[in-house]
């Protein structure tokens, strides 16, 4: 399939790709830029998040504790462009302790994740993500073989 942008479907797989390349160069505003003002962000085993405000403040949180990059991404859209669902692996570094997790020292992971992702007016108006906590906290404690 050639993404033209003249599809809405098409517009949203490039939106997605755009927002993970964005994270990936550690780019906050450009991501930012591509979330409605009103972006519901459920996070894993959380608390549901509303506006790009609180999604900022989220950012700020992750990149205190984690240098991460996603890899493998592959992402699937609706016809119609307003779903899109994707799945990655996270290849990190945990740096800070995360409150309620364990110590961090540098522990690297390897997991992978999904999200799921409502689109309106070509910005992102919700990311809903999923992870195995446990296996990650298994990948960072270090008594694990």
């Amino acid at each position: 399939m050639k993404i033209d942008g003249t599809r809405r479907q098409d517009r949203a797989t490039e939106l997605v790709l755009s927002y993970y390349a964005a994270f990936n160069r550690g780019d906050w505003e450009g991501m930012l830029a591509m979330l409605s003002e009103d972006v519901v962000h459920d996070l894993n085993q959380g608390a549901r998040e509303v506006g790009r405000e609180a999604f900022a403040a989220f950012l700020g949180r992750m990149n205190a504790s984690y240098r991460e990059q996603l890899r493998d991404i592959v992402v699937l859209v609706t016809q119609d462009g307003l779903r899109a669902a994707a799945e990655y692996v996270v290849h990190g570094e945990y740096l800070h302790t995360d409150e309620g997790l364990p110590p961090a020292d540098g522990q690297t992971y390897a997991l992978p994740g999904g999200a799921f992702f409502d689109i309106r007016d070509d910005r992102i108006a919700r990311v809903t993500n999923y992870y195995n906590l446990q296996d990650w906290i298994r990948q960072v404690r270090r008594d694990h073989p």
